[in-house]
């Protein structure tokens, strides 16, 4: 099995990805999908996408900033990897990109924010080096 590992740019290109976002986010509106990647757009947000042929299979959000307890970071969001192909190194190819990508930026850090419920998740990022820093605390208006 081929993986190449690729940016995806352009709001139609990330919007043909939104079978994998539903897998993380299974209430999302495709609608709702759209008017937040336009919001996010111009604030640099990007996308990285792990592609078998021409099936993206994995991806990731992406966004570069600054704060002063982390220093200038790369801000990984909506990490995924499709449930038939977990478990497969697809994950640890999109992460190891996301390090080479920070480090090309001059990035001091990586973080991310995880659900509290996924286990899964949590494995992984300790077993690529994250570790619990602080916690992100939520507030709906």
């Amino acid at each position: 099995m081929s993986i190449r590992i690729e940016e995806i740019t352009g709001l139609e290109n990330m919007l043909l990805q939104y079978h994998l976002i539903l897998q993380l986010n299974p209430s999302m509106a495709e609608s709702r999908y759209r008017e937040l990647l336009q919001q996010m757009l111009p604030n640099g947000y990007r996308m990285v996408g792990a592609f078998i042929g021409n099936s993206c299979v994995g991806l990731s959000g992406f966004w570069v900033s600054a704060k002063l307890y982390s220093g200038k970071y790369l801000e990984v969001d909506n990490f995924v990897v499709d449930e038939a192909y977990r478990s497969e190194g697809i994950g640890k190819l999109l992460s190891d990109w996301m390090h080479t990508e920070a480090q090309r930026l001059n990035c001091d850090t990586i973080m991310l924010d995880a659900y509290v419920t996924n286990s899964a998740a949590h494995k992984f990022y300790f077993r690529e080096g994250f570790h619990i820093k602080s916690l992100h605390f939520y507030k709906s208006l």
